[in-house]
């Protein structure tokens, strides 16, 4: 007597072996009873109606049908040929799935088709399930206990509701491993498919590249290479405008910065040392914590910038023509201003209060206002200085070059 193992339409797994005779409504109670639900059609593996018993072959392979139309057979997962046999992989046994003579069948339904949302893509089990195994695509076509439901056309091709155009490039980097994007193609549309589908490793290749073409955030800090560009195509007679710009950070020791307008601009911990800052504008700047050391600061507008921190040892504010640094109202808190060359410089108002101002050359200065509270005065010459109405409190006064009058400190 012949016999046949039948499986439920488009599956794989779950057979059961008949015995082949009598009429077609035999088999059909017999598969019936096997499968555990209402079998109306038999087909071929190919999708092939059966109308005759004496047409099956022994050993075949047929699938159930309750109603539904055929669907193609879904892949033997992991399935090898080995010895004329084809076994699982994974199978410790190394038991045969199917007789040789069935060989064929499992090798038509490693091909499968695809219809994303319209377009018919054709590609092979092993492609969808070699990366990212725990991915949707791996899950549809290698079975486990669960069987994945989804529909088919009229073709037999398994529907998937995305987009086409970016569904293409992912069948691509599933078939040899490279993400290839082209020109019209938004790589941000890809990752969401990418996400879409769960395929890990391409979702951190695709967020690399749209991190990589991300235009520069207009708050990522300018560093000296992008300044000294600047510097070079600006002429010589033209203002250099760095309003608002962030230089946070950023080393500019020893450029010639004369004459540039850093109105508003960030430059805190930025390394200014001996670079030359003449006749800039700092108004309102942020250059807390930076480093001035020894830097030129002739003729320099400062007015409300908060230098708090600071270090700007033995800066040069002294311009022989007569034009003087304004620092009028800055913050300069904890400041060390140590040795620095500070003739008729302007801080009126300006908060000093800790600052090191020890051996500083402030002769003629405008201190009025200013709040010394703390303040190391050691070793400086305040001739002419004016101190009127500035807060001395706790300030230190010792080994002075001149003599401070009681007129210079009081109003």
């Amino acid at each position: 007597m012949k016999r046949a193992t039948v499986f439920k339409s488009g599956r794989t797994e779950g057979g059961k072996v008949i015995a082949v005779g009598g009429s077609i409504p035999d088999l059909l109670s017999k598969a019936s009873e096997k499968l555990d639900f209402n079998v109306t059609a038999l087909y071929t593996s190919t999708g092939g109606l059966i109308d005759d018993a004496d047409l099956i072959r022994d050993d075949e392979v047929l699938y159930a049908s309750g109603g539904e139309p055929f669907a193609r057979p879904r892949s033997w997962a992991f399935a090898q040929a080995v010895g004329g046999k084809v076994y699982r992989e994974e199978s410790e046994t190394k038991e045969p799935l199917v007789h040789s003579s069935h060989q064929e069948v499992c090798n038509q339904s490693e091909w499968v088709h695809l219809n994303v949302g319209g377009k018919l893509f054709t590609t092979t089990v092993t492609t969808l399930t070699r990366t990212d195994g725990d991915s949707m695509l791996a899950r549809m076509f290698m079975h486990g206990d669960v069987e994945w439901q989804s529909a088919v056309d009229e073709t037999g091709a398994y529907l998937i509701d995305r987009s086409p155009l970016y569904f293409e490039p992912i069948l691509n980097y599933l078939r040899h491993g490279l993400l290839v994007l082209d020109k019209s193609v938004n790589p941000e549309g890809v990752l969401e498919e990418a996400k879409f589908f769960g395929l890990t490793s391409l979702i951190e290749q695709l967020e690399d590249v749209i991190e990589r073409e991300q235009p520069p955030d207009d708050s990522t800090p300018i560093n000296r290479r992008e300044l000294v560009m600047a510097l070079m195509v600006t002429p010589t007679n033209k203002e250099l405008r760095c309003q608002g710009v962030n230089f946070t950070g950023a080393n500019l020791s020893k450029l010639d910065l004369r004459y540039i307008n850093f109105k508003y601009a960030i430059l805190r911990k930025a390394n200014l040392s001996g670079a030359n800052l003449s006749y800039c504008n700092f108004e309102r700047s942020d250059l807390c914590n930076a480093t001035l050391d020894s830097a030129n600061l002739l003729g320099v507008k400062v007015l409300c910038a908060n230098m708090e921190g600071a270090s700007m040892r033995g800066c040069n504010f002294e311009d022989p023509a007569g034009s003087r640094a304004n620092m009028e109202g800055a913050l300069m808190k904890n400041v060390d201003l140590e040795g620095s060359h500070m003739a008729g410089v302007n801080l009126r108002v300006a908060n000093l209060k800790n600052a090191n101002l020890q051996n500083c050359d402030l002769r003629g200065a405008v201190l009025a206002g200013a709040d010394l509270e703390n303040c190391d005065l050691s070793g400086c010459d305040l001739q002419e200085a004016n101190l009127r109405g500035a807060n001395l409190k706790g300030a230190t006064f010792e080994l002075m070059l001149n003599p401070l009058h009681m007129a210079q400190a009081v109003r």
